[in-house]
């Protein structure tokens, strides 16, 4: 089998445009990760873990355990073999705690690489740099720190403008929680992780939030979402306050195993070494007061593919990234989705500054879902906007979308779901960009020229669709109906005026100056 490592670009080497995988050898699990899609909002294709648990011996061994091992081993060879197979060739497997602190770490590595992979030792402080990486790639703008949880170490990382600041890595992971949680209580716990912070020098308060990272944190996330009712499914970016934080890390630090197993998605592993966890993040709450918790599935793995990424590609709104990828595969190009956004917005401006990612990216999947059976399109669309994993969105963001499809779908009837992420005002918004998106895209099948010749504006008490002499056979029947919903909805009379090439022009010439002109005011 050929050798798999990672390549980076200081190596000379190219990513290409092909599927790459990272194997993350942690102290609870050994996971690997194929990803495809955009390199800016990475798809996953496969995830599977085996749950080793390579740290659980070492607080009183030293050693990795040799069940723990062949069943690492086990997991490892099978992923070498499907990387083959796939001919998965980017490829890069690291090691972190629990192979960092065994006395019998390196002879663990040499065995990782009898199955053809080369495995690489990270340290403490790469570990907690390159997970804070993931964050920022997943959450970008935003300040805070990053407490990435596995099982052999807590990594605390600052980020300030965007950028990882400072860090360190304690002897705080989940497994190491749960043996003393056992042995000598939730006091002797919290003297150990106060005493840990105090060393480290993270015992003031922070600004911005905690953003929570891995599998430990999740599950607690999942219980949050769990009973709290809460109508989505992806605990990838679910926010909670100072207060609510709290009063979470309480119940479950006083919870049982068995009810937390309960919650689906939560694993007997999980679900026993979540007191432990909840005890840790009292701690954390109280040294270092954040503003709230964020919980982010991107973290280490994705760490590392964020790190290889340009200037230019870092830049990228990850949201408009990945949705752009995925529409694409449906046939609805960026390019396409800006032109029908783009037409829309002369006469419906946006409300809220912000908010024009959504609206892209809501056009983006309106066009896509053209591709599905019409029976079937509202309702997959929807999901694709509520349920789908996409970064630097939140439940203001999903509903936004989601009424803006079912708009686009001739629908203004919202579902309980969608009318409890967003306030009223701002869904009836979506609900007319996507009854617009409709507009244009039934008036001529996007088509370029059937964009060109015809704007949508609003003058006086009027919705007008202006067309170019040369396309006035455009309006029909269903392009009267749609005008008329939309209208309706905004309160104003429909009208259709037909101009020759020459007044056409000279009045989109116009809107355009006119809305230069307010572009440059409000700036």
């Amino acid at each position: 089998m050929n050798s798999r490592k990672y390549k980076s670009k200081k190596s000379g080497s190219s990513r290409g445009g092909g599927n790459c995988a990272v194997i993350d050898i942690g102290s609870n699990t050994v996971r690997m990760v194929i990803y495809g899609g955009s390199p800016r909002a990475p798809a996953i294709l496969m995830n599977e873990k085996v749950t080793a648990r390579l740290g659980r011996d070492l607080s009183e061994t030293g050693k990795m355990g040799e069940e723990s091992i062949q069943l690492a081993m086990g997991g490892l060879a099978r992923y070498a073999l499907i990387l083959e197979d796939l001919e998965v060739e980017d490829v890069e497997t690291v090691a972190t705690a629990a192979v960092r602190d065994a006395r019998n770490g390196k002879s663990f590595l040499g065995l990782v690489e009898s199955v053809g992979l080369k495995p690489r030792l990270i340290s403490g402080e790469e570990e907690a740099m390159t997970s804070a990486l993931g964050v920022v790639g997943a959450f970008p703008g935003r300040d805070g720190v990053v407490a990435d949880l596995g099982g052999g170490s807590l990594e605390l990382v600052a980020i300030r403008d965007g950028k990882p600041g400072a860090g360190v890595s304690l002897p705080l992971g989940s497994l190491r929680l749960a043996a003393v949680l056992k042995d000598g209580g939730e006091d002797a716990l919290g003297s150990l992780i106060d005493k840990a912070l105090k060393e480290a020098g993270w015992d003031h308060s922070i600004e911005g939030p905690l953003f929570m990272v891995g599998g430990t944190w999740r599950a607690m996330a999942l219980y949050s979402m769990w009973k709290d009712d809460h109508p989505l499914s992806d605990p990838h970016g679910l926010a909670l306050d100072a207060d609510q934080a709290a009063k979470l890390a309480k119940v479950i630090a006083r919870g049982s195993p068995e009810e937390f197993k309960e919650v689906q998605r939560i694993s007997s592993m999980r679900a026993a070494i979540l007191p432990g966890a909840a005890t840790l993040l009292r701690a954390l709450l109280k040294r270092l007061s954040p503003e709230g918790l964020v919980f982010s599935s991107w973290g280490l793995r994705e760490g590392l593919l964020y790190a290889r990424l340009d200037p230019a590609e870092k830049g990228q709104d990850p949201l408009l990234a990945g949705v752009g990828h995925f529409a694409a595969q449906y046939g609805a190009s960026s390019t396409k989705a800006a032109q029908v956004a783009g037409w829309t917005v002369g006469a419906l401006p946006t409300q809220r500054h912000g908010t024009e990612r959504l609206r892209l990216a809501a056009t983006m999947l309106a066009l896509a879902s053209l591709q599905i059976e019409p029976n079937l399109r509202v309702q997959h669309a929807i999901e694709w906007a509520l349920y789908k994993r996409w970064l630097d969105l939140d439940d203001f963001g999903r509903g936004m979308m989601a009424a803006t499809i079912l708009g686009n779908g001739g629908r203004t009837d919202l579902p309980d779901i969608i009318s409890s992420l967003a306030p009223a005002d701002r869904l009836d918004e979506a609900l007319n960009w996507g009854l617009a998106i409709r507009l244009c895209r039934r008036l001529g099948a996007q088509s370029r020229k059937s964009l060109n010749c015809s704007m949508l504006t609003v003058s006086g008490d009027e919705l007008q669709l202006v067309l170019r002499r040369s396309h006035a056979a455009l309006y029909g029947q269903p392009t009267k109906k749609d005008l008329k919903q939309l209208a309706e909805r905004m309160g104003l009379t429909p009208k259709v005026e037909i101009l020759p090439k020459e007044e056409f022009s000279a009045l989109r010439d116009d809107i355009a100056d006119r809305k230069w002109s307010a572009a440059m005011s409000a700036k």
